[in-house]
């Protein structure tokens, strides 16, 4: 699905974790020339030159985070398009200033789009979210997906800041903003915001729980809990499923 303000291209990587893809966003104001890309995706050269077609004048490349799949190519994507690279991470930058990172409260405007940035640790801990006030669209990244639930893995990632971030997702998606839909980095678009959010977050909630009650059991290693509270997952997702209890353990020790 696309929007007034955002067009999806999906890169051709479906697989377990990326589900259907990696969705690269390319926002553009109505009538304007100019776009902003959201994670170019993987080196695939295909899927880059489509997104180069579609993007046209390109002001500048924005990452969501910095796994591979969603920021192997933006170096290439950037040196065709003739623009730079804005990620937290420095080494991802173009230029690699201070001034091309995403902050808190930092604005990007191109072509009539105001993005504003939204951190939100934990996936990773440099995973932010783009707002789009004038489309009521929030770019997520792998924050919140289209399907499923994202996995927090240790030690890239951090439980402890990842249930802070999709409070404040809520919060905000509750607000006056006006959140009309999610913009995933895999999956469909959501267009029920506050019940994704609400189902998120209890479902990292429940699965504490049952962590807590697996180590309290004498499921002590990370592979024990996996067997015990996993069970009805598919076990090509159990070394996933293992990195993510890793930071669930982390949390509870803390």
């Amino acid at each position: 699905m696309n929007t007034q303000y955002a067009t999806l291209v999906r890169a051709g990587n479906p697989g377990p974790m990326t589900l259907d893809g990696t969705n690269t966003w390319i926002l553009r104001a109505p009538g304007s020339d100019q776009s902003v890309v959201v994670d170019p995706g993987p080196m695939l050269e295909d899927h880059l030159r489509a997104v180069l077609d579609a993007a046209g004048d390109v002001a500048v490349v924005l990452l969501t985070h910095k796994h591979p799949d969603h920021s192997e190519g933006a170096s290439w994507f950037a040196n065709q398009a003739g623009c730079g690279v804005r990620a937290v991470d420095p080494a991802f930058r173009i230029p690699t200033d201070h001034a091309h990172g995403l902050a808190e409260g930092d604005v990007i405007t191109a072509g009539g789009l105001r993005i504003e940035v939204l951190p939100t640790p934990g996936h990773t801990m440099d995973s932010v979210c783009f707002w789009l006030p004038q489309d009521g669209s929030l770019l997520t990244g792998d924050t919140v997906l289209g399907r499923g639930t994202s996995v927090v893995a240790h030690p890239d990632g951090a439980l402890g800041p990842y249930l802070e971030s999709l409070d404040r997702l809520l919060a905000f998606a509750n607000s006056a903003a006006g959140v009309d839909r999610l913009l995933p980095g895999h999956g469909p678009v959501i267009e029920v915001p506050t019940d994704v959010l609400t189902y998120y977050i209890d479902h990292r909630r429940e699965r504490l729980d049952q962590v807590r009650a697996a180590v309290a059991a004498g499921h002590t290693t990370p592979a024990a809990v996996v067997e015990h509270v996993y069970a009805d997952v598919d076990r090509s997702l159990w070394p996933a499923a293992e990195r993510s209890v890793r930071a669930q353990l982390d949390y509870l020790n803390g």
